[in-house]
């Protein structure tokens, strides 16, 4: 089939760059949530490693923010925004060099149609964002490699060893893309194991992850050990695993989902169109072994729908490479229709949020707002002014000392507190509490000063996140006071409230969450 280049060339630039100005709208409109907040903690204090993640994503957040000297929403984001811009360029290289430009072009339109690629890693500051970059980059350099052996230059295996590499330091996934090709080659490429330039681009990929386990060593393993508890159980539960597969048929956008089962149960077809049964058995090899690896797990764990979300990266240039040749027209009807799903699931949470908001978790007083997700994305800068007017008024009447921090015992929302209201107030934020709950911020105090006896500290609780404040920290204070309930509404509908609590003359100290060397 003969197909004009260019005009898809076209087509991927208007792609991209209407989701471009898409994601900038939502950056500006949509506050950042638990997760964003928290990942913002790896950028204020880098390290090699962090409590529950690589540090990929800290790093991000340096370069997009320009060295921690902007801060916004828009600039915590913007990394992920040019991560999937990047990864959606190099998934149309992919689908050219397998078939042709029209089917990369397709491949390209699925992944940003993804709500999990095109939002959740695509717009939301998370691990998975750079991951999916070099995750998408490392499948294009082993494509290229099969179908093109002629042109793969002796740098690109090491390129290849440092995508993959880089893959891991944003999150552990990138193991599968060694497991991946390492399967491929066993099972289809043998020779290649008397390939020299192989075990260097594995050298470099274990280079990348000597700051991850040096910094586990230093710390007791304590990542392993907090993720190793997550998948400790032994008991089948089919409900979790039936809530795996919802949520990621939902993640992916069901379309987008079922048009790339479709092609997954054609594959012979696939074969015979693009005359190389080896690359399509790398492609699954790059996506089925992590995907059914994430369905075990929730068989017998609670996992989360993304997990198995760069899985699908491999599945949709096949599903490119299928539907390419089966649709007479440039875009088939499943994508047209998924588009439509695209923007009622995205622009459908704007509306709630801004235009015809709805309380859609728990109404009662004392936990207003509990598992509303509007929630997690809206409020936070509208507190943070009432909150700044309290604290000034508190001075000038004398009611809390000067430079009174702000205690948290939970990352959520703890991430919050610390990027809206102690940041720009230019207070501590100080954590008290485990350590499994506080994450990060157990390290963050290292570089406080922390508390002392007889200083005033505040305490905000809002109210879809529950605490029993008082009895919390009375043990460590005079007097723990309510100051004041402040609350959030949006067009006349109060979504939550937030308490404040004054927590008066320290008394004792709390003990350091981490060892003191």
């Amino acid at each position: 089939m003969q197909v004009n280049n260019t005009t898809y060339q076209q087509r991927l630039w208007w792609l991209l760059g209407i989701s471009i100005i898409v994601k900038i709208i939502l950056a500006n409109l949509l506050e950042l949530g638990n997760d964003e907040v928290y990942y913002y903690t790896y950028a204020l204090q880098p390290d090699w490693n962090h409590f529950d993640h690589p540090p990929m994503v800290g790093w991000m957040i340096r370069l997009s923010t320009l060295n921690l000297t902007w801060l916004s929403d828009l600039s915590l984001r913007l990394g992920s925004i040019i991560c999937s811009f990047l990864a959606s360029i190099l998934i149309f290289e992919t689908g050219a060099i397998i078939k042709n430009e029209r089917a990369g072009f397709i491949a390209a339109l699925f992944y940003n149609l993804s709500i999990y690629t095109s939002i959740i890693a695509g717009l939301f500051v998370l691990p998975d964002s750079p991951q999916l970059l070099f995750f998408t980059a490392s499948i294009y350099l082993m494509v290229k490699w099969v179908v093109q052996p002629g042109l793969f230059k002796k740098a690109e295996w090491i390129l290849l060893g440092l995508c993959i590499g880089m893959a891991t330091l944003s999150k552990v996934h990138g193991l599968f893309l060694w497991a991946g090709f390492g399967a491929f080659l066993i099972f289809h490429q043998s020779k290649t194991f008397k390939q020299p330039l192989l075990y260097i681009a594995g050298i470099i990929s274990l280079l990348c992850l000597i700051p991850i386990v040096y910094w586990n060593i230093q710390n007791d393993f304590i990542t392993y050990t907090f993720h190793s508890k997550r998948v400790a159980h032994t008991n089948i539960h089919l409900d979790t695993f039936l809530q795996q597969v919802l949520g990621e048929f939902l993640y992916q956008n069901p379309l987008v989902y079922i048009a790339s089962i479709i092609a997954l149960f054609h594959i012979q077809p696939i074969k015979q169109w693009v005359r190389q049964d080896k690359v399509v058995a790398l492609l699954l090899w790059l996506s089925l072994p992590l995907i059914c690896t994430f369905w075990a797990l929730s068989l017998l764990n609670p996992t989360l729908p993304h997990w198995t979300g760069p899985g699908f990266i491999a599945l949709f240039i096949l599903a490119g490479v299928y539907w390419s040749e089966k649709s007479k027209h440039l875009i088939p009807v499943i994508t047209q229709w998924a588009i439509g799903l695209f923007g009622f699931i995205v622009f459908g949470f704007i509306m709630l949020v801004y235009i015809f908001p709805k309380q859609l978790g728990s109404t009662q007083e004392a936990n207003l707002g509990e598992y509303n997700p509007i929630n997690d994305v809206t409020g936070w800068k509208t507190f943070s002014d009432s909150f700044e007017s309290l604290v000034r008024e508190d001075i000038q009447l004398g009611k809390m000392r000067l430079n009174a921090p702000i205690l948290t015992h939970k990352w959520f929302p703890g991430g919050h507190l610390l990027f809206y209201i102690a940041t720009p107030l230019k207070k501590e934020l100080i954590g008290v509490g485990d350590l499994e709950d506080l994450h990060k911020f157990a390290w963050l105090n290292k570089t406080l000063k922390g508390l002392s006896l007889g200083m005033d500290a505040y305490c905000i609780e809002p109210s879809n996140l529950p605490d029993n404040t008082v009895a919390r920290y009375s043990p460590y204070f005079e007097k723990v006071a309510l100051a004041s309930i402040i609350p959030i509404k949006t067009r006349g509908l109060e979504l939550r409230y937030f308490k404040v609590y004054r927590l008066l003359n320290c008394k004792q100290i709390p003990a350091p969450v981490l060892p003191v060397h």
